[in-house]
């Protein structure tokens, strides 16, 4: 069965972008007429642990070491030669790997970021988790790994949930960050594609990284480098893209930043924040217009982001211009223009100036919906307006906080959404 994938908008910049295209086009195609053993979750085995780990409390410090992880990982390996073994579940431990293996001098790893929800209802929910796998699988090809059929490493994820959640999860407004991962496995030097590769899935406990008062972004400098470029890897989740970025978002850290906010060019083209998608709302300075926009992904320098997706979505349903389902909360807020294009530092700082920007945001699975509350470029400080109080008596700006209010009743069953999916759990016990 072929797998299910985004659709993809390759560039051909180049002839070694048009050879790296072709190769994934190649391995997305190739599992449909492999006679290899492919992913199979339904051969899922067990091995429940013996030893059961202790649940942290929601404000135990631990979490915020986000080191501290869940009894049970799922593991699947891959070969070259005999294609997909069963995959397992079994207590969490650590890996087996030769010092030659591919991940760790050739950067062959791909992960998702996703979180487990326990709602107000009682339920257990997933949210999008079929945009995760389709990713993870077009990461995956994007670094020579094996294609990794979406449809069973969704069921694997789901699975994994099952068991662990009802432990892990025991309240109503809590949450659990998943980590599915995907790395060369095999032992062999050499600048070649891994002829072994291993896929889990883990969860570890972290705490809540909102912050009350919002985030204060440090635009990035030439001196700092750039997170991605054009015909590069951006848009995929793989470790190359992050490792390089650390040193600056520790120095941006030390300097009182919570993240670095990423331009690229010499025109400071905006890109991303730290690790997550940016979104600015502000009047067009042509027409007047409320816009919210942000960075496009036709030229895959951005990571297309599950929660960028949903924010565009529902923006798009409930408060764009000629949309015709209000919904609580947006009743009193213009419509907007949803536009996804480029934009540069500079038009930020022009719309500061002349009191056009009206608020900005980060989101993405780990900082959820982030409002900014100022961006320091070079010697000129950005103040962005922050004029909602949130439920929980924090601030935000009035569309990305409305939105947000509307991804969390989704999350946590406030309303019933097919975005939010329903987990069947049943902790440690074998299916039926």
């Amino acid at each position: 069965m072929a797998p299910a994938a985004v659709p993809v908008s390759l560039p051909t910049a180049s002839t070694a972008t048009a050879l790296t295209n072709a190769g994934i086009k190649r391995d997305l195609a190739n599992v449909a007429v492999s006679h290899k053993p492919q992913l199979d979750a339904s051969k899922l085995t067990y091995e429940f642990n013996k030893n059961p780990k202790v649940v942290a409390a929601v404000d135990d410090p631990v979490r915020r070491l986000q080191n501290s992880t869940t009894d049970h990982m799922i593991t699947a390996k891959w070969t070259e030669a005999n294609g997909w073994e069963h995959p397992k579940l079994t207590p969490y431990g650590p890996f087996q790997l030769e010092p030659t293996a591919s991940c760790l001098h050739y950067a062959t790893e791909a992960f998702e970021g996703m979180k487990a929800y326990r709602g107000v209802d009682g339920k257990l929910r997933l949210f999008r988790p079929d945009l995760n796998a389709k990713r993870m699988n077009l990461s995956s090809v994007r670094i020579a790994l094996p294609s990794i059929p979406p449809e069973e490493m969704e069921t694997l994820i789901k699975e994994f949930i099952a068991i662990d959640g009802p432990k892990w999860l025991p309240d109503p407004n809590t949450f659990i960050y998943l980590r599915p991962a995907v790395i060369g496995s095999g032992a062999a030097l050499g600048v070649q594609r891994p002829r072994e590769a291993t896929v889990f899935i883990i969860a570890a406990l972290f705490p809540p990284l909102d912050k009350p008062t919002g985030m204060r972004l440090l635009a990035s400098t030439e001196d700092m480098g750039v997170r991605a470029w054009h015909g590069g890897h951006g848009a995929s989740k793989v470790g190359a893209n992050y490792g390089p970025t650390l040193q600056a978002q520790g120095a941006a850290g030390a300097r009182g930043f919570d993240q670095v906010l990423w331009l690229l060019g010499p025109e400071g083209r905006v890109t991303e924040a730290g690790a997550s998608n940016f979104f600015v709302v502000w009047k067009n300075k042509t027409t007047g217009a409320t816009q919210l926009v942000t960075a496009p992904l036709g030229d895959r320098i951005i990571l297309d982001g599950v929660t960028r997706r949903s924010v565009l979505e529902l923006a798009r349903k409930h408060l764009a211009i000629g949309s015709t389902e209000p919904r609580a909360g947006g009743e009193d807020l213009e419509k907007v223009e949803v536009v996804e294009e480029n934009f540069t530092i500079t038009d930020m700082i022009e719309a500061y100036d002349e009191g056009r920007l009206l608020e900005a945001f980060a989101c993405g699975t780990a900082f959820f919906i982030a409002p900014v509350n100022g961006v320091q470029y070079k010697d000129k400080e950005i103040e962005v307006p922050m004029p909602m109080v949130m439920p929980d008596g924090s601030r935000a700006g009035r569309y990305g906080g409305t939105i947000k209010v509307w991804l969390k009743e989704i999350m946590y069953g406030v309303v019933d959404h097919p975005w939010g999916v329903v987990i069947n759990e049943r902790g440690p016990v074998l299916p039926k």
